[in-house]
């Protein structure tokens, strides 16, 4: 559905975007993630050309868009909608006459436009509320007002220019379901553009992880939680999943140690997911091995509704049982990955 190719953008002498590569399949919601400044929104602006890239090019349902003469890409754009951060309501309007905005922009009939209304207005569940003015309704409703204006020409793409940042929890996590019902419902393709891997973890299908203008990293949300490869990654899913271990967990792993110090002991981190997190792995590994192994730290989560598991274990006994137990955890594809070692 989306093809970005070599795509660069540059403010004065300050390049924005480098190189940028990617492909989004029909129906997915995609995450881009990365701190404040990374490019996020250069990005997801590229995409309808209200930034136009330096070099590269941009394909959007077979047509590219950097090769259109102005009249077709401003029809190419009414195929794509955008929704704000901070809602950008005409506060003169009511909620209906700002949602009908871009059907008057398109010429669409007035009656066909009353009925468009209503009808988005019923699937963001403010139908009740089409004569209120932005300033007498809360944020989030001012957000379902933005996503119902961005349906309005029944795009196929749909844009969020995090969206949610400035939402509360509860409110964030109503706006991202209603997201991920409009996808499922049309096979409309989101493009989810946030600093949050909360917001990742609850509505992407994958996620490109953005540094400094290059995409560092990219992959399914459960492969990317599971197996982070670069420090940002590492770094942004450390408010979910702790990556570095609290200095009381390490004392307890001294203690440990000190126990019997004769024996080798192995700190391990463990990452799985789907039917692996339900599944006695920890267990079995005990018995066929003969070792022992305490949990020090870890949580079980959900991800995208499937369970996902981070924890750290404190494995004890003789070192070939332990790369045996190793090696039988990520034959069962866990992620494995050796903390600390002591013989």
């Amino acid at each position: 559905m989306i093809e970005l190719h070599g795509i660069t953008q540059a403010y004065g002498s300050h390049e924005a975007l480098r190189g940028i590569d990617l492909k989004i399949a029909p129906g997915e919601v995609f995450g881009v993630i990365g701190r404040s400044g990374a490019g996020k929104s250069s990005l997801v602006r590229t995409i309808n050309l209200l930034n136009r890239p330096k070099t590269g090019s941009v394909v959007v349902d077979g047509q590219e868009l950097t090769r259109l003469p102005e009249a077709q890409l401003r029809a190419a754009r009414r195929e794509i909608g955008l929704i704000f951060q901070h809602f950008n309501l005409l506060s003169s309007r009511t909620v209906a006459q700002n949602v009908a905005l871009p059907l008057e922009f398109a010429g669409v009939a007035r009656d066909e436009t009353r009925r468009r209304v209503a009808e988005l207005l019923d699937l963001v569940g403010l139908s009740t509320m089409h004569d209120r003015y932005p300033a007498q309704i809360s944020g989030g409703q001012k957000q379902r007002v933005g996503i119902a204006r961005a349906l309005a020409n029944r795009p196929k793409v749909l844009l969020s220019d995090e969206a949610t940042s400035a939402l509360d929890p509860e409110t964030t996590r109503s706006i991202l379901g209603l997201l991920r019902q409009i996808n499922r419902e049309f096979g409309l393709t989101i493009v989810l553009i946030t600093h949050q891997m909360q917001v990742i973890k609850q509505v992407a299908d994958r996620v490109a992880v953005i540094d400094a203008g290059r995409i560092v990293e990219q992959g399914p949300v459960l492969e990317v939680f599971t197996r982070p490869q670069h420090a940002t990654t590492r770094s942004l899913i450390e408010e979910i999943v702790p990556q570095v271990l609290p200095e009381s967990v390490l004392a307890r792993i001294r203690a440990l140690m000190s126990e019997r110090p004769a024996q080798e002991g192995r700190l391990l981190r463990l990452a799985f997911a789907g039917i692996d997190a339900d599944r006695p792995l920890l267990s079995d590994v005990i018995r066929s091995h003969g070792i022992d192994l305490s949990i020090v730290h870890g949580q079980v989560d959900e991800v995208q509704g499937q369970p996902f598991a981070s924890l750290a274990v404190f494995a004890r006994g003789a070192r070939d049982k332990l790369e045996a137990a190793a090696a039988q955890l990520r034959n069962a594809g866990v992620f494995v990955e050796e903390v600390a070692h002591a013989g």
